[in-house]
């Protein structure tokens, strides 16, 4: 009954990477299409590039900063979606809206608002007193393009994030909030003894799901900045498309996509292993 699931994802997921291996260890380009085994050559190579160091500090800061961000706000609101409320159930819908809305669609409404000349965030900005003149170019500093990169991504992130932890808090039966209500227990005792130990395994799940979505995502960088400027927002999934399929060296740009395979297998390991720890029983 399992076979073709299993198929399914051997032929989507393992062929792929069994190519990308084969083109990594190789000097295949589009220009010279004969494959000569170089071992690990194009892995050294991009080590010793600069760029490419510079590229993987960026993916760094992009990915753990989103996922910061998206655990902190989808904390809170899972805990304010817990709460009963006028237009529940409506919002509970609405709040999944970033998710299921096309990316590339929604970064055309994103470019718009961070346009030099037309942002809506500096018109607002602007309409509050707190800046005067043009305002800030969002996308054309380095600060601020890695910045509302990173505020683009934990916007979309965020509905997952939130409703796993929802999922998490309605979990925890009720009789054990009642009890350390009864007991006096405040709110951040509350929260760093009962409700936090409770939903710990979920929300490693999360943050793992978030970490290895991240870490392979290219799509908001090459819609809003395509790396730029000056190489500041690039990460290695933008590297590898634009070294591999716009540049024509398929091997350096398989090398690239696969520098990161062994860290994220050994970060996922480590956070399934520490989750079945956690779980409380």
């Amino acid at each position: 009954m399992v076979a073709p699931a299993i198929l399914y994802v051997l032929l989507l997921v393992g062929v792929p990477f069994l190519m990308a291996v084969y083109y990594s260890v190789s000097a295949y380009t589009i220009y010279d299409p004969s494959w000569s085994f170089v071992g690990l050559s194009n892995f050294e190579d991009i080590i010793e590039d600069p760029s490419f160091r510079q590229t993987l500090y960026n993916t760094f800061i992009f990915t753990f900063g989103s996922q910061t961000l998206g655990l902190i706000l989808g904390k809170f609101g899972a805990l304010l979606l817990l709460r009963p409320f006028p237009g529940r159930k409506l919002v509970r819908a609405l709040i999944i809206l970033p998710w299921v809305v096309p990316i590339a669609l929604a970064t055309v409404a994103w470019q718009w608002m961070f346009d030099s000349l037309y942002s809506v965030i500096n018109w607002t900005l602007r309409m509050a007193g707190l800046i005067h003149g043009q305002g800030f170019m969002w996308l054309g500093l380095p600060h601020l393009a890695m910045g509302s990169i990173i505020a683009v991504h934990t916007w979309r992130q965020l509905p997952l994030a939130t409703v796993i932890l929802l999922a998490g808090h309605s979990s925890v039966p009720k009789d054990i909030h009642d009890a350390a209500a009864v007991d006096g227990a405040g709110f951040w005792r509350h929260f760093f003894q009962i409700t936090l130990p409770l939903i710990l395994p979920i929300s490693l799940v999360a943050l793992l799901f978030g970490l290895i979505f991240t870490f392979t995502d290219m799509i908001i960088i090459y819609n809003l900045t395509r790396g730029g400027p000056f190489d500041s927002t690039q990460v290695l999934a933008s590297l590898a498309f634009y070294t591999g399929i716009a540049g024509g060296d398929l091997a350096e740009g398989a090398a690239i996509a696969l520098f990161l395979f062994p860290l994220l297998l050994a970060v996922a390991f480590f956070f399934l292993r520490i989750a079945r720890r956690t779980e409380v029983i």
